[in-house]
């Protein structure tokens, strides 16, 4: 009796292997089928444009989805040693292709190294596409909207030097404890006050006249939303407004942010630029000429993309690891805690656990543990079993 249920139990289980095996290939020649429409002479072509849309939509996800459930075992056993190859293949062209990148590597980092070039630049790229896709039956709009941004930029750093200004004194002393003046020091200084005031002054009178005169502007009608949207980029860009960001995330006290907000302003807005680049790049994709698409990809998203890996986004990495070490305090631990930060004696909402059981605001100990390494309250070595 018992012989009998294992051969049963072994006949069943070719038969279901059988079974499977046939399916992957029914499945297989079934996708070819579905997939010759999209052949160069087939129907699809031919059809109004929701159909190829609609028909992409509905069997794509059902081919992809079965041949995973159902994979041929030629086709798996192609695929790994496709893959096998890849590798193998993969290390000497990885050298091959560090080589022959390491001077276009060079330039790039000398054109990332040029801010205001490269920052210009992507100002006028991202215009030029907000043109096209936001205001396409209107001709140089960037250009007008650019040169007016760049004066609220200059304004708005003329009055912000005015209230960060500590030394109003016009003279300019030998030492900074001497009162003998040095006369050609504190001409030059009036003198380039007295520029900085009249150049405000007429720059702020000319274009309250522009706006209010409406003095060749009859063919400058941006929309709202394209000056929202080119605002923000602009915004996002230009140092006077960037140096501002970190304030306006330290006003906020977002608790997410453990008191990074410097670390994280710089990754927020270039994540920003990225992709607000990169959406009107592929809404432009069937229009737009692919020359001028290569660029705007290359400066505005690659270029950037890069820059961000490799300075705001390494630090923040960098930081994140060091503190990602010390688990985040609960509520219940902060609530037995009852005491403030050892560093900066606040009140902790969210806080950071050293191994001997003290808990710190994350930025606190942060800060102490580029001195040294020990626990800021007990002075023991923080070390991790």
């Amino acid at each position: 009796m018992g012989m009998i249920t294992r051969v049963r139990g072994r006949v069943r289980a070719n038969s279901v292997g059988v079974d499977k095996e046939r399916t992957a290939q029914s499945v297989c020649l079934l996708s070819a089928v579905l997939l010759l429409p999209y052949c160069p002479r087939g129907p699809l072509r031919l059809l109004p444009s929701p159909a190829p849309a609609l028909y992409s939509v509905l069997v794509l996800p059902v081919i992809l989805s079965a041949n995973y459930r159902y994979p041929v075992s030629a086709l798996k056993t192609l695929v790994e040693a496709a893959k096998d190859g890849a590798k193998t293949a993969w290390k000497p062209l990885r050298s091959f292709l560090k080589r022959l990148y390491a001077p276009v590597d060079r330039a790039e980092n000398l054109i990332l190294k040029m801010r205001n070039v490269s920052i210009m630049a992507n100002q006028i790229v991202f215009l030029t596409l907000a043109d096209k896709v936001l205001v396409p039956q209107q001709r140089m709009t960037c250009l007008y909207t650019l040169m007016f941004y760049n004066v609220i930029a200059y304004c708005v750093s003329y009055i912000k030097e005015l209230i960060e200004k500590e030394d109003w004194s016009p003279y300019v002393t030998l030492t900074e404890r001497s009162q003998i003046k040095h006369l050609a020091m504190s001409t030059t200084k009036i003198v380039l006050e007295w520029t900085k005031a009249v150049t405000f002054v007429v720059t702020l009178t000319f274009m309250l006249l522009v706006f209010g005169l409406e003095q060749g502007l009859q063919n400058y009608k941006p929309s709202a939303f394209y000056t929202t949207i080119t605002w923000l980029y602009y915004a996002a860009t230009e140092k006077v407004f960037v140096d501002m960001f970190p304030a306006i995330l330290n006003f906020m006290q977002l608790e997410v942010l453990e008191n990074l907000e410097s670390l994280y302003a710089p990754v927020i807005l270039r994540c920003f630029t990225i992709a607000s680049s990169a959406l009107f790049s592929l809404i432009l994709l069937p229009t737009a000429p692919w020359k001028f698409l290569v660029i705007a990809i290359y400066l505005n998203v690659f270029l950037r993309g890069k820059d961000l890996v490799r300075d705001s986004g390494a630090a923040l990495k960098k930081e994140r690891e060091i503190l990602s070490r010390y688990r985040k305090a609960t509520g219940e631990e902060i609530e037995k805690f009852d005491d403030v930060c050892a560093v900066c004696l606040y009140a902790m909402t969210k806080a950071r656990v050293t191994p001997c059981h003290h808990l710190f605001h994350a930025d606190c100990l942060r800060q102490c543990l580029k001195t040294s390494d020990m626990c800021p309250m007990c002075k023991r070595e923080l070390k991790f079993d």
